[in-house]
């Protein structure tokens, strides 16, 4: 299956790829939707696997060419649409803070969370990609505790990320959800873009569950 050259994004409802829609509305971005059922097994069938062959989400498609992995497509779309404003260009002496929280999300961060969920020891500190859960958390705590943004006064890519991110980590009970971490959560998601976004996601997954539903599949 060829890889189209418009801007496509592969989504499924309620997953990580919720949070790149939520970016391409910020950035007013043209873009299609391929959306899938992950609960049925969709990404697994040779037709993504044939886009895909990790067979996950969130992936886009532009230019004829595939980037998938999810701090790398919020580095591309908010590079490649410049004019929505969130990302500090090159030569910006924000564009090393705003790199340094995407990456750190990736990197350290969902690793030292993914161990505590499976209740997991993260193994030797030299040897473990984020060293201990305390020192990682607090690492991003203590910035979201400064404000209102990461950078500050202002409002990045890397903000919906997390954004996004802290809003699932704290529903699941797998960080606490202080005051600062509760307001910034609702100052991602009270976001215009963000609301249409995530009024979207529901009602592709209720359609989603309806169709299960109704071919009696849970």
């Amino acid at each position: 299956m060829p890889i189209p050259a418009a801007l496509t994004l592969y989504h499924c409802p309620h997953t990580r790829s919720s949070g790149v829609l939520m970016l391409l509305e910020e950035l007013g971005a043209p873009y299609s939707l391929v959306t899938m059922d992950l609960k049925a097994g969709e990404t697994r069938l040779p037709e993504y696997l044939a886009i895909n062959p990790m067979g996950k989400v969130p992936a886009i498609a532009h230019r004829g060419q595939l980037v998938t992995e999810q701090v790398a497509i919020y580095l591309y779309l908010a590079d490649e649409f410049a004019s929505g404003g969130l990302a500090p260009p090159i030569g910006d002496p924000l564009r090393g803070p705003y790199l340094r929280w995407l990456v750190f999300y990736g990197s350290c961060f969902e690793p030292a969370i993914v161990d505590r969920f499976m209740q997991r020891e993260p193994g030797p500190q030299g040897s473990s990609p984020y060293g201990d859960f305390a020192s990682t958390t607090g690492a991003i705590l203590g910035q979201v505790e400064r404000g209102p943004w990461l950078l500050g006064e202002r409002y990045s890519a890397a903000d919906l990320l997390w954004g996004t991110a802290l809003g699932w980590i704290t529903g699941f009970k797998l960080l606490e959800r202080t005051p600062a971490v509760s307001a910034y959560i609702e100052r991602v998601q009270s976001r215009p873009a963000v609301t249409k976004a995530r009024a979207l996601d529901d009602e592709l997954a209720a359609k989603q569950a309806a169709a299960r539903g109704a071919a009696g599949v849970s």
